[in-house]
């Protein structure tokens, strides 16, 4: 990268602007310029150098976090990443953050273990990363982490061989990954679809327990059935499977049943979710009877797996630039090779119905 990614922490403990303080200054393209007890003081702060990325708690004193991000995406639009422990209870509030514009949502940094702070490091990290690259616009640990090595979907499931997809069947699965930018994008994707539209397997990157209040608010919105995947649920016609946070998903089969198996298991592609585990159980149990869309996201989660599946002959679409927040996930699946068609998020719903009618 260029110069570093000037940050500003703002939450209202103090072990909590530590530790994340200690967490993005352990990455050499990071440098936290300041923090903050409560919105105020971040204000005063922000007179004298302006962050090119926030992170923002929720509840504290003298104003709260969801007054402040309306107040800034208002006057001065900076990229937020919410840093609170409601995301993690999967509060409404959350949800109304990213209406407001935040970027992302991660839960507060935990003590207690080498291995939580390891992870916690990637996901912030990188949920800032995401956040220095995101397209925002005006509203009416220590250095001494090590990180852990970036594991692919072969620690989950072996790689498709050719002709284990050829299985004959007429159902066709959809299977949808994304990350920064996702929750506003698959919004807009499902509400889109019909009520007997294919059955739909998801992967958004989201904290443990934020993914069934996620769930339960699209059920509210869309045509479609939406819920939260349990091990071993039936992929049907009409409804979205939304991968628990914390738990990899992976696409099943058998005889003519597709279901899910909802598992444990180390980061893949720095995520767990990872989107490339379902792509790749998609390639090896479907094949040609899939279809496979990435949308908006930061980093090359899906990027690899979308590959297997255009290889076993399923239809690959990646959300364009232009409608992308951040177009890292996209990007790296086309740089692959396996993206069949690259279009804008509207009109991605329509292609769905299209291709599987083919």
């Amino acid at each position: 990268m260029g110069r570093p990614i000037k940050v500003l922490v703002v939450d209202d403990s103090a072990l909590v602007r530590q530790t994340l303080i200690e967490i993005l200054n352990s990455d050499p393209d990071i440098t936290v310029i300041g923090s903050a007890a409560d919105p105020l003081a971040a204000a005063d702060k922000m007179r004298e150098c302006v962050p090119d990325v926030i992170t923002l708690d929720i509840e504290m004193p003298r104003m709260d976090g969801l007054t402040f991000l309306r107040k800034l995406m208002s006057q001065h639009p900076i990229p937020v990443v919410i840093c609170s422990s409601l995301a993690e209870e999967g509060d409404e509030t959350t949800f109304r953050a990213l209406e407001y514009g935040a970027v992302e949502i991660i839960t507060k940094p935990k003590v207690g273990t080498k291995q939580f702070l390891e992870e916690s490091r990637i996901r912030i990290v990188d949920a800032v990363r995401a956040a220095a690259q995101a397209k925002v616009r005006l509203m009416a640990a220590p250095s001494t982490l090590k990180v852990a090595p970036k594991l692919d979907a072969d620690v989950m499931l072996a790689k498709a061989t050719p002709g284990s997809f050829n299985l004959r069947t007429t159902e066709k699965v959809v299977l949808v990954g994304a990350s920064t930018g996702g929750t506003e994008a698959l919004q807009t994707f499902l509400t889109a679809l019909p009520m007997d539209c294919p059955a739909i397997a998801v992967v958004q990157h989201m904290p443990e327990q934020f993914t069934a209040a996620f769930a339960k608010r699209l059920d509210g919105v869309c045509r479609i059935h939406v819920k939260e995947a349990r091990d071993n649920d039936t992929l049907l016609r009409g409804q979205a499977l939304i991968a628990p946070g914390s738990r990899h998903m992976l696409l099943r089969r058998s005889g003519a049943r597709y279901h899910v198996e909802v598992k444990d298991g180390p980061l893949v592609s720095r995520h767990r979710p990872s989107v490339d585990v379902l792509f790749r159980s998609g390639a090896r149990y479907a094949g040609r009877n899939a279809v496979a869309v990435i949308m908006t996201g930061m980093g090359d989660d899906g990027a690899k797996g979308m590959r297997e599946l255009f290889d076993a002959g399923a239809h690959t679409i990646a959300q364009d630039e232009a409608s992308c927040v951040v177009f890292g996930m996209p990007q790296e699946a086309i740089k692959h090779g396996g993206v069949t068609k690259v279009m804008p998020l509207t009109a991605i719903a329509n292609e769905i119905v299209r291709a599987c009618k083919d």
